[in-house]
This record gives C-alpha cells, structure tokens and sequence, in this order.
C-alpha cells in the first residue's frame, strides 16, 4: 500500500486563532504543511499544538482564520468529507473499549459500507504494514499491550487510506523500549507510505527523528519552524536554547 499515484494534499492555516472566554489558546496563526512531509508539533504544555491540531481535524471551530486543505476552504458544508480524508491517532488510542480490535479498525469502513471482502484485505495489509499480529483482532483493548493498542489505533485511522494523519502524542504512554520500537516503525510506514504528517509531541528527540520540520510553540505562537539542527544551531530567541538544553533526550545527540 503506498500514498504515491494517488493526489496528495498540503494543509494551509491562514490566521488561524483560537480563543476560550478569556484564554488565548493559539494566537492568529499562518503555517503551511507540505504534502508528504512529517511536521512536528512540540513545545511545553498549553502552548497551542493539540490546539492547533483539534482545528486543522475539525474538532473544534477556529475563533478567527481558515484551515484550507488541498486548496480547498474549509467550512460547515465539507468538514464531514475533510474528517474522512484525515486519519486521527490520540495518545490512549480513542479504542472502543465494547468493541474486539477488529470492529475498532474496521468502524466506519462498515459505517460507509464498503464490501466487506475489500475491508478484509484492507485490514491485512495495514497489519502486515504495522506488526500486528493478526490473531489478536479477536481480543478487546483491555487484552492488548500498550503498543499493541497504539498499533491498532494506527490501523483504525489508516482504514480509509487517508491524504492525511494526524497524531497527538501517539506514543507518550508507552515505555522506553516500546516507545523507541515503535517510532522506527512510524519512521518507515511515514516513508512508505508517502502522507502528509502532523505529529504532536514533548520530545525533542523523537522530533528530530520523525520530522523533516518542527514547528516549536510556546504560549499559542509559532516560536521558530525548521530542522533540529535550525534550532539548535540558529535559535530565533533565548526560549529556543532554553527548551532545548531542557530536553534530557537530547543529551546523546
């Protein structure tokens, strides 16, 4: 299964803002995500980047500003058709704890009553594409590991072959050596795969190994957009540094 042949989409924010009664939580905003690139979110917490994340997906509604996808304005007419177009993987998975791994993979598959024969294969490929073990699709989420979860949720927001997939924090809950199994994997499907990627996270490293951009925010503003190596070397203000001599992950980098 690869994204290439088929039409690619860039996702464009244009003064995109988002305010909560007196809380700012992502001032005006403008930011393009290149096709077929992986961009990273990071920054500390309440700096805007699930925030900016939730906008783009069409959780919540911008206070100002527009998101454009695909050069495409979105609003209340699309936003259904954008939702089916971008896959979605939260930090705890967002699993269906009623349904076996197998109904939460295949939900709106079945909701949009694709053949089932189609789903079948789908739903082989994409564990052959992710490492999980076929034989566990009968089992609850309460009965998979962590990873295990993590992987199913990949599955789920992979089902409709989405343009686009967005992760917020997809791998904070995990431990070190699932987690660092797990972001090689992400690394490879990411290339093969050929999407474009938004990727929130609070670790610089896995950032840096993930992204070919980050975007660093701090208090709902864009601070500085580049690679690692942009940041650390050319840092646009103090708050930079400061972030990045406080990521302990960075010390063997």
């Amino acid at each position: 299964m690869t994204g290439r042949g088929r039409k690619i989409s860039s996702i464009e924010l244009q003064n995109i803002g988002k305010v909560y009664g007196d809380t700012v939580a992502l001032q005006p905003t403008n930011i393009v995500f290149d096709a077929r690139k992986t961009t990273v979110l990071i920054g500390p917490s309440g700096c805007g980047k699930s925030t900016l994340l939730r906008l783009i997906v069409g959780l919540v509604e911008p206070s100002s500003g527009q998101v454009i996808f695909g050069g495409q304005v979105i609003d209340e007419t699309n936003r259904i058709d954008l939702r089916r177009r971008v896959g979605y993987v939260i930090q705890d998975g967002g699993l269906f704890p009623h349904l076996n791994a197998q109904e939460n993979a295949t939900l709106m598959a079945r909701h949009l009553r694709q053949p089932a024969a189609d789903i079948r294969d789908k739903l082989s490929e994409l564990c052959r594409l992710t490492h999980m073990p076929e034989n566990l699709m009968k089992r609850f989420p309460s009965e998979l590991s962590g990873g295990q979860r993590q992987r199913l949720s990949l599955i789920r927001a992979l089902m409709l072959n989405p343009l686009v997939l967005l992760l917020d924090e997809p791998l904070g809950a995990l431990d070190p050596m699932v987690r660092a199994s797990l972001q090689a994997e992400l690394k490879e499907i990411f290339c093969d795969l050929g999407k474009t990627v938004v990727l929130v996270t609070h670790d610089m490293a896995e950032a840096g190994y993930l992204g070919d951009v980050i975007v660093l925010l701090e208090q709902g503003r864009i601070v500085q957009k580049g690679s690692l190596e942009d940041l650390r070397d050319h840092p646009a203000e103090p708050f930079v540094s400061d972030f990045l001599s406080a990521q302990r992950s960075l010390a063997w980098l």
